[in-house]
């Protein structure tokens, strides 16, 4: 089994950094909220992120996302988070719309966007165990993330109508 990697040092850690715990216990990440990116490129489909095996619902596949800082938006959350992961070049997701679960104490944002020119991902931190491009008719037959899955037929039915 693979370990994460060392967190640093409480004191060198943004604040976002951290478990929220719900009322009936169950944790979410990310202090502020977290958000991800959810990237069209149109010929090639949508890129998806295999999340490492010691990530929280490791071994599965989702959009590359994480906590929000504190005092950042989601949008600027889910561009850094991807370029942290993914290695997406700057300038290359052009945001169209979001969407936003809000549980009261805590929310997540899907970053919806296209890539208009396309790049090849790069694994570019330890979260990422791999990235690709799926097209919309088969993101269904991954094994994907519990919550990108629950969310992923209106998701994919908001692509098509901005991008059509």
């Amino acid at each position: 089994m693979t370990r994460p990697p060392p967190l640093p040092p409480p004191h060198l850690r943004d604040p976002g950094d951290a478990w929220v715990e719900g009322p009936n216990g169950k944790k979410y990440w990310g202090t502020f909220g977290a958000a991800g990116l959810l990237l069209l490129h149109p010929p090639l489909g949508v890129l998806l992120q295999l999340r490492a095996e010691w990530s929280h619902q490791g071994g599965t596949w989702g959009i590359p996302g994480g906590a929000l800082k504190k005092g950042e938006d989601a949008v600027t959350a889910a561009i850094r988070e991807s370029q942290e992961e993914a290695g997406i070049p700057d300038d290359a997701a052009r945001v169209i719309d979001h969407s936003v679960y809000d549980l009261g104490f805590w929310s997540y944002t899907t970053v919806l966007a296209i890539a208009d020119t396309y790049f090849e991902p790069q694994i570019t931190d330890l979260e990422s165990a791999a990235l690709e491009w799926v097209a919309l008719d088969d993101v269904h037959h991954r094994d994907l993330h519990p919550a990108f899955a629950q969310s992923w037929p209106d998701l994919q039915s908001r692509l098509r109508e901005e991008h059509t």
